[in-house]
């Protein structure tokens, strides 16, 4: 069995290595899922990604599927139901930023800007490739991007979370030189 190259930080568990392998880093463009992996990177805020991915499952049935419109609609009794649940990361603030992350989505959707679009236009539509040898935690671009959704009012959105979720929904190319996805995913 040939073992591919791939992120070291993919190399030593099976469901960060499915992640690495399937979804980090690939263009998205679907903007419910760039609206969930942007809250779930504010849920990593101060923990390690492995454990938001572990409770990914937990989250999306307990925020309805991430489903902005849903989720825009919680209320004090919903907070409560998940704060009691264990099946998600039980961090009032996080919560909170989600539901009106979830609201500020739909404002914008209502308004006619998709979050797609809004997303995209940071970068005018195109994945940006770093040269793969060098981590960053942020960059020029995620403090931009960042002030603009402080802007907004959404929260949990500071330059290092966003450039994770850069790098995430495939914004940013940032698999090592070495690995086998970075000529896969632009």
């Amino acid at each position: 069995m040939t073992v591919k190259p791939r992120c070291a930080w993919a190399e030593n568990d099976p469901l960060m290595r499915a992640y690495h392998d399937e979804e980090w880093g690939v263009p998205q463009h679907d903007s419910r899922m760039l609206w969930e992996m942007l809250m779930l990177e504010g849920f990593q805020a101060g923990l390690a990604w492995i454990t938001v991915l572990r409770k990914r499952e937990g989250f999306r049935k307990a925020f309805a599927g991430f489903d902005p419109r849903k989720v825009a609609g919680f209320r004090e009794a919903d907070v409560t139901r998940l704060m009691a649940d264990a099946g998600i990361i039980r961090a009032r603030a996080k919560i909170d930023a989600t539901i009106l992350g979830a609201q500020l989505y739909c404002e914008m959707t209502d308004a006619g800007e998709g979050f797609d679009d809004f997303c995209w236009s940071f970068t005018d539509g195109k994945v940006l490739k770093s040269n793969g040898r060098t981590l960053l935690a942020s960059s020029p671009l995620s403090e931009k991007i960042s002030r603009e959704m402080k802007r907004r009012g959404f929260k949990f959105v500071g330059p290092t979370i966003v450039y994770a979720w850069m790098q995430a929904v495939g914004i940013a190319n940032d698999h090592s030189a070495k690995c086998f996805r970075r000529a896969q995913v632009g």
